[in-house]
């Protein structure tokens, strides 16, 4: 540890604000970290200057995404640690073929892989399904899965419970703007917050249907079928590489028997 009598913020006042975000007190980040509360009031009033590892212990233990933690070194006067490798780069020819089978795998169920933007690099057959009659604008690259869902030419208008899978949408997209600290996701969150939301036909309370879900389905239209989806989100763990650590792999579980059924009989 090294005192400084400097007068610039540095990193201190940003891993307060990552504390704060996290909820945790300078004790219990302290105790994690294996250093003293002390030490951690030190380094957030700018009167000590943590080292690299200290920067990067601390980081960790506040779960800052990877592009931050590249932020904090920058401010506590290191050099980045993580690279940004352009996703089309062949060093990355490997995980791009990987991706593909797995979302490739995952058929006749839906699955796509998307971007920090929410932008879709990889999509698979069952996807491609779900977009009959969306309108052509919005399957131009760079396709934006928030906008494709809730856009009234998008998926919106084939939604049956879309005031609840828009109110879910709506607060991943708030969590992400604010977590990521991003001007290009709080832009798409006010974008898609704000179109028309229509009717659809339910009143508050009324069940979304005669399943019992385990978990909020989306449950869409198509060719006269309701079909119900459970959505989980994966992405990678301890990534080394910005691009990698920010795309998340999106696969759609069948909620009832009969998506299921369905689904089985378009892949034969």
């Amino acid at each position: 540890m090294t005192t400084s009598s400097r007068t610039d913020p540095g990193v201190g006042p940003l891993l307060r604000a990552w504390r704060e975000r996290r909820r945790v007190s300078q004790l219990e980040l302290a105790l994690r970290a294996g250093s003293s509360a002390r030490h951690i009031s030190f380094v957030e009033t700018g009167r000590s200057r943590p080292s690299e590892e200290m920067v990067l212990r601390l980081a960790e233990h506040l779960e800052v995404p990877v592009r931050e933690r590249n932020a904090l070194l920058l401010a506590a006067g290191y050099a980045p640690r993580y690279r940004q490798t352009p996703l089309e780069d062949p060093a990355l020819d490997a995980l791009r073929a990987g991706l593909e089978r797995l979302i490739q795998g995952y058929e006749p169920y839906p699955a796509l892989v998307m971007d920090a933007r929410y932008d879709v690099v990889a999509a698979n057959r069952g996807i491609l399904m779900l977009l009959d009659g969306v309108d052509a604008s919005l399957l131009a690259p760079p396709v934006n899965a928030m906008r494709l869902t809730l856009h009234p030419r998008g998926l919106a208008p084939r939604i049956r419970n879309l005031r609840e899978w828009r109110g879910h949408l709506l607060a991943q997209l708030e969590r992400q703007s604010a977590l990521h600290r991003s001007e290009p996701l709080r832009a798409l969150y006010e974008e898609v917050a704000g179109y028309p939301v229509a009717d659809d036909g339910r009143e508050d309370g009324e069940p979304l249907g005669d399943a019992p879900y385990f978990a909020l389905p989306m449950r869409v239209e198509h060719e006269g079928r309701v079909l119900s989806f459970v959505s989980s989100v994966s992405t990678f763990n301890t990534p080394m590489d910005v691009t990698v650590a920010e795309l998340a792999i999106e696969t759609f579980l069948p909620a009832d028997p009969a998506t299921v059924k369905y689904l089985q009989t378009l892949m034969s």
